[in-house]
């Protein structure tokens, strides 16, 4: 039996994020003693797991002293020290950002995210960039300009994608927090490969941009990605709440329910047919019978979806929006662009305007469906986060899931659903495959109901921790 843990770096490497900040804001430490911690790590481990596609130790070493002064003076942040990792596709101002593309690989941010403005303000330090897919398009991390990206647990196989850099980095412990993009499951698959929470707010939950623009129309968060649902909740305070530079941006519920209150429906495929590894569906079972011990209200109910909901309907409009958007590169010059990401670019280019009107017509569907099904006495829903473990890092995806033969997508069926219906969605490890790799469990709330969310999987988690 293999022991449950990463085979290089640690997932231990840490404190939780507020006990670290408390230690900074106490004297115990300082932010330049954490960011030094976390240079070092980085260091001795990014060589053999490509997590870190961009460190500048001096300007990490001087974002620190500059949170060391403002402790000094008196001033209370949250996040006080904590060593951050920002995915390649966010904007750092003065910082390279290259969406994993050749295309961008001179192209210096003009001005911060406000996601990374809000993180800086609340204490937090960027030590550098982590690697993603090309235009944080694919489900695998592994680029032309900065190779592939490994998993911690293994690094003969990939974490995921696209958040895979970030992911990486903190399941061997470089940093305690990274921030990550999520627009069809990039920042819940990639936790649920690497034992580490993914949490992705309701859409307009945290303000996105200003930054590239992207292929996927109106879907895309960002996200903390962290260790365990608490230092989920605390990054989540930070980064949440409307900005003017974002016009999707909305205010964010400030109520947290008593987790043994909620109807909570259990959905093993989440109400679609494809195949699950037999290992994923024993979890699941194990996990509900654990949570029914504890005496959570659980119910078998799947949500009725449109047709076409299992992605293949939903392809469209990310071709049609990585044609638009880089078509006429591709044309030109298709040696400088992933070929995976050159095949959907074609297709892209192929689709006709009642293609894309489609597609977006059974995302405004899907939006309608979970809303019905949170509308009918159900507060929230869990399932597995994906149909199976971790691949070779090397495939695009598994060739086969259970015996059955499935495309390149046939691993993050489960994800995308929740980024049409804008509903907050997190992956919390749930337990592991009989070779120890780490699985992961997605609980769902409506749209709004962040807190509801995290004060539920925050009782999840607990629950998963206790003794059998």
């Amino acid at each position: 039996m293999l022991a449950h843990r990463p085979q290089i770096g640690s997932l231990d490497h840490w404190p939780d994020l507020s006990s670290l900040a408390a230690a900074v804001r106490g004297g115990r430490s300082t932010a330049r003693a954490e960011t030094a911690k976390a240079l070092e790590t980085i260091a001795a481990l990014n060589p053999r797991l490509n997590a870190m596609v961009s460190v500048d130790a001096e300007d990490a070493l001087a974002r620190a002293a500059a949170v060391d002064r403002r402790v000094a003076e008196g001033e209370i942040m949250p996040l006080a020290g904590v060593p951050v990792a920002i995915k390649d596709n966010i904007w750092v101002k003065g910082r390279k950002v290259t969406q994993g593309s050749r295309l961008f690989r001179d192209f210096v941010a003009p001005e911060d995210a406000v996601a990374v403005r809000r993180l800086e303000q609340a204490g937090a330090v960027i030590v550098g960039i982590a690697a993603t897919s090309e235009f944080a398009a694919k489900g695998q991390t592994t680029t032309p300009l900065h190779g592939a990206t490994r998993n911690p647990w293994n690094p003969a196989l990939t974490p995921g994608g696209s958040s895979g850099g970030p992911v990486a980095a903190v399941a061997s412990g470089m940093v305690p927090l990274a921030l990550g993009t999520d627009a069809g499951g990039s920042s819940r698959r990639p936790p649920a490969h690497t034992g580490l929470v993914g949490f992705k707010p309701s859409f307009g939950a945290i303000p996105y941009g200003p930054g590239f623009e992207e292929p996927f129309f109106g879907i895309s968060c960002h996200c903390p990605i962290v260790r365990n649902v608490a230092d989920a909740a605390l990054a989540f305070a930070v980064l949440a709440g409307p900005d003017p530079l974002d016009p999707h941006s909305v205010p964010v519920d400030i109520r947290e329910d008593e987790p043994s209150r909620l109807t909570i429906a259990v959905s093993p495929r989440w109400g679609l047919d494809v195949p699950v590894e037999p290992a994923v569906a024993r979890r699941m079972e194990e996990v509900v019978q654990r949570l029914r011990q504890a005496g959570m209200a659980l119910v078998d109910r799947d949500p009725a979806w449109p047709a076409g909901a299992a992605e293949a309907g939903l392809g469209a409009i990310q071709q049609a929006g990585l044609a638009a958007l880089h078509g006429e590169a591709w044309r030109a010059g298709p040696e400088l662009i992933d070929p995976d990401l050159g095949a959907q670019i074609d297709q892209g280019l192929g689709l006709g305007g009642p293609d894309v009107a489609a597609a977006l017509l059974l995302s405004e569907r899907i939006a309608l469906a979970a809303a019905r099904f949170f509308a009918s006495g159900v507060d929230a829903i869990i399932g597995p986060t994906t149909p199976c473990p971790a691949w070779p890092v090397e495939k695009l995806g598994p060739e086969t899931i259970a015996g059955v033969p499935v495309g390149p997508r046939g691993h993050a069926v489960f994800t995308p659903l929740f980024n049409h219906a804008r509903t907050p969605a997190i992956s919390i490890p749930c337990g592991f495959d009989p070779a120890g790799l780490p699985l992961g469990l997605q609980t769902v709330t409506a749209r709004g109901r962040d807190r509801r969310l995290l004060a539920l999987a925050g009782r999840i988690e607990a629950i998963l921790a206790e003794r059998s």
